[in-house]
């Protein structure tokens, strides 16, 4: 038996359930059917139906915001040593889960089981990071004035909604809930309608760690009721948002009304800038990895390159060597590399950047080619002879797809790499450490490498600038979102009050 025969064998025995029973609403601890009926969620590798999926509505995100509203007094008050024992055993059940996770996540959105056994894990590290912040999460400052002491503290803000994405979504979701808990907040999380099924898994490796009921629901369903509902819901006092840039604005004016606090962690179009004194030989295996990794399914990737004129040729050979080669196929094969594409939505709108780029004079160097009939495969494709305006440089593709543009000198690299809406991340490769230097600190982006991949560090700030987001993820700053500021001032001594109406 082959590695792939034996992944699909095992990924049969988790399946069973959910094709039984279909994947319902976790409201208040207990199963609930969708007050919208069911939906199917397909495998992006062969278009077959997985499970039915209850959609919920506005009528069960209602129910699921009663339960995290009754249920947030019992779970904030709670000894913060005992929520930290707590989110330690979730950590322990993701790890002993995570071989299915892993292969539940891969049919489910077609990413390759090389990347998602480790992104089951990463979730395990979230919830045991921010395990051990529970205990300081509250801690403030002490402030002194002439007349009083002044002392800061944090408590939870209330009941929040979690709204995650289809790529890497078990990952994401921990990202988000992890911190949302430890700061002594109950959550609703709505899953991405493309990708419910570690949603699911996830809710109950909580549970069964001593979750209490309530802290934290899950309701599936669509952006249009399901998410509108709860972004409008008086009970929910905060968004937390992985997703569109589009979509990140529609959430802030569905929560207008209710004064709603958003985080709201949006789309990129990355640049990675190569100058002809870098180490080109990492220079480019990260480049390779940063949009090829993920199906390039995240906001993350480096989809513009930018390479200076002196090395673009030798450069962009290599690459295109590299590319073909990058293996297409099954994604429950541990030697795949990109598996499909989520949906047929999103295989169709990345697959119609093939003729954009045609039409605007670029060419297709690599790939630009569907994989055979079954599923949504695309070979992983390179755009040369590009220019920044273009729409393949503008435009967020979100797949499989890297377009090369040349500079001549610093300068007009920086003003390619800043003329775009997005600012999420941007990675500089020079051995100049001034030059390194000057750049990041005009390169608009919430978060720069130098000589580096996206190597994620937890307690660091993530985030971007621009269409790219508003507000950080990662260590004190995720409590910041999750919890409210408080000022204490104690007087000191009988200083001076002013007297009025005493004559």
């Amino acid at each position: 038996m082959t590695a792939l025969d034996d992944n699909i064998a095992k990924l049969e025995g988790h399946l069973g359930r959910f094709r039984e029973t279909g994947i319902r609403n976790r409201i208040g601890g207990e199963d609930s059917g969708g007050s919208g009926g069911t939906f199917q969620t397909r495998s992006p590798v062969d278009r077959s139906v997985i499970c039915d999926v209850a959609h919920g509505t506005a009528a069960d995100i209602d129910a699921a915001a009663t339960a995290a509203h009754e249920a947030f007094a019992g779970w904030r008050d709670m000894p913060a040593l005992e929520r930290k024992k707590i989110l330690i055993r979730v950590a322990e059940g993701i790890e002993a889960r995570s071989e299915e996770i892993a292969l539940c996540e891969c049919w489910d959105t077609g990413q390759a089981y090389k990347f998602m056994s480790k992104a089951a894990l990463r979730g395990a590290e979230n919830f045991r990071y921010f395990a051990d912040q529970v205990v300081q999460a509250r801690d403030g400052q002490h402030l002194k004035s002439p007349t009083l002491m002044n002392i800061t503290t944090r408590v939870p803000i209330g009941p929040v909604g979690v709204i995650t994405p289809w790529n890497t979504p078990f990952m994401l979701s921990t990202w988000k809930i992890a911190p949302a808990l430890a700061a002594g907040c109950t959550v609703v999380h709505k899953p991405a309608e493309a990708s419910p099924l570690t949603a699911r898994l996830l809710v109950e490796i909580a549970e069964e760690a001593g979750l209490p009921p309530g802290v934290l629901n899950t309701v599936n369903g669509f952006g249009e009721d399901a998410g509108k509902a709860l972004c409008e819901h008086p009970k929910i006092k905060a968004i937390a948002f992985v997703g569109e840039s589009r979509t990140g604005s529609l959430i802030t004016k569905q929560g207008a009304d209710t004064l709603k606090r958003n985080h709201l962690e949006l789309g990129g179009k990355n640049p990675v800038i190569v100058f002809d004194d870098a180490d080109l030989d990492r220079a480019l295996d990260a480049v390779i990895f940063m949009i090829y990794s993920i199906n390039g399914e995240r906001c993350t990737s480096s989809s513009r390159l930018l390479v200076q004129d002196s090395i673009r040729a030798e450069f962009e050979a290599r690459l295109i060597e590299r590319v073909d080669k990058i293996r297409v196929g099954h994604p429950l094969d541990p030697a795949t590399e990109i598996g499909p594409l989520v949906t047929e939505e999103h295989f169709n709108k990345v697959t119609s950047y093939f003729d954009t780029a045609r039409e605007d004079g670029a060419t297709v160097a690599a790939g630009g080619e569907t994989v055979g009939e079954e599923g949504y495969f695309v070979r992983p494709t390179l755009f040369t002879d590009a220019s920044n305006d273009m729409r393949i440089a503008q435009e967020e593709i979100f797949g499989p797809v890297l377009t090369s543009i040349p500079f001549s000198i610093e300068d007009e690299a920086l003003q390619i790499a800043n003329d775009i809406p997005y600012g999420l991340t941007g990675y500089v490769w020079t051995n100049d450490l001034t030059r390194a230097l000057r750049f990041t600190d005009r390169l608009d982006a919430g978060m720069i490498w130098v000589n580096s991949e996206n190597v994620r560090h937890l307690p660091t700030p993530f985030g971007g600038v621009k269409a790219s987001g508003i507000g950080r993820d990662g260590g004190d700053w995720s409590f910041d979102f999750y919890m409210e500021q408080k000022h204490i001032g104690f007087a000191t001594g009988q200083h001076r009050i002013t007297r009025l109406g005493a004559g």
